[in-house]
């Protein structure tokens, strides 16, 4: 299952991979060794050609990965977010993985939509840490519309700050993301989490199409798509793979693209978990890369395990944003001064563009 697949066990040819872009724009990468599975003009990658890109040798994988990441990106940048829970606990939903769902005795203690100014003062704190984002989540399955009416306000503040803005609410009712998009949301946040096949063994109370539905909502709206998924659940590397060719071959790729690895939380179905190899990861946000190379590619839960050899290892193969912060949701997520003793260590510096919330409404009209 989680250990699935290893390099030496691989009968894939090494190649000359290029980038899929989503205008469909091709470049090549040069490896040494051989070919594997080239670009196509559009979305339209093959599950068998993603399995044939995580299978190979690793060195070849991450070469290619970081061909792609260079020509697309400045390497030694990192986009840093910081992610506010503003309310916790009461969910009704039965993701395995989530203290939050009223489902599970995780010890978590419900708590009530946070005040407009207690998040914007979380926000000012996240800005003058040096993070460019701010994202706000909320324990719902999808927003009330007087929930909204206060979510808006906390949207409109962000903003003001200089700030990205991000929200995960859940699921979206018609209208909803309109209203998001005139306070001006920047990304909706909303994960498949895995692949469609694998999808019942995690989650019964919303359907994957559910899932898609919301993306297709958030982008007719004209906000940029935040997506991803969770490795470490128990799934294969074929699921890893089938969840990267989903969001690859979307319409329009995600502009933002968190990859997960699962925190066992006490009293949850997934709770007893194995541990998932690192090099697993590290194949995931390779893949992710090539697949799609013009999206950000962001080390999200679980970094607090993760060693800094781990984590430099991801930044190589194409990850380029982090969740940066004291907490991650309900999970602990790296302290500010190891975040930035790792970041001087490595030579990154933060990347402080923050244009990319006008482009989804620019491509949308």
């Amino acid at each position: 299952m989680l250990n699935e697949q290893t390099a030496s066990k691989a009968t894939v040819p090494a190649e000359t991979v290029a980038a899929q872009t989503v205008a469909g724009e091709t470049a090549a990468a040069e490896t040494t060794t051989g070919t594997a599975p080239g670009p196509k003009p559009g979305h339209d990658w093959s599950l068998d050609e993603i399995i044939t890109l995580y299978r190979q040798p690793l060195n070849d994988l991450l070469q290619q990965a970081h061909a792609v990441h260079r020509r697309n990106f400045d390497p030694n940048r990192i986009q840093l977010s910081t992610l506010l829970n503003i309310k916790s606990g009461g969910c009704p939903e039965d993701c395995a993985y989530c203290p939050q769902s009223v489902r599970y005795n995780t010890g978590l203690e419900n708590e009530s939509l946070m005040s407009c100014e207690q998040v914007l003062e979380a926000a000012r704190r996240a800005r003058d840490s040096g993070a460019s984002r701010f994202c706000m989540g909320a324990a719902w399955r999808g927003p009330k519309d007087r929930d909204l009416d206060q979510v808006v306000a906390m949207v409109a503040g962000v903003k003001q700050l200089g700030l990205e803005t991000c929200v995960t609410l859940g699921m979206l009712k018609a209208g909803q993301a309109e209203r998001l998009q005139q306070a001006g949301l920047d990304y909706y946040n909303h994960n498949l989490d895995t692949s469609e096949e694998f999808y019942s063994q995690v989650i019964t109370t919303r359907s994957y199409q559910d899932r898609l539905d919301t993306l297709q909502q958030v982008r007719a709206a004209g906000i940029n798509v935040c997506c991803g998924g969770i490795i470490g659940m128990g799934e294969s590397a074929t699921d890893r793979a089938a969840l990267l060719q989903t969001l690859a071959n979307l319409p329009q790729q995600p502009e933002s693209v968190p990859i997960n690895t699962l925190v066992k939380v006490s009293g949850t179905p997934l709770d007893a978990q194995d541990d998932t190899d690192p090099l697993e990861l590290v194949r995931t946000v390779a893949c992710a890369r090539i697949l799609m190379p013009k999206a950000y590619v962001r080390l999200s839960a679980g970094r607090t395990d993760m060693s800094d050899s781990t984590q430099a290892l991801c930044f190589f193969a194409g990850a380029n944003s982090i969740f940066y912060g004291e907490k991650l949701l309900t999970t602990d997520n790296p302290q500010f001064n190891k975040d930035q003793s790792l970041f001087e260590r490595l030579g990154l510096t933060p990347d402080t563009d923050n244009t990319s919330g006008d482009t989804a409404a620019a491509q949308s009209g």
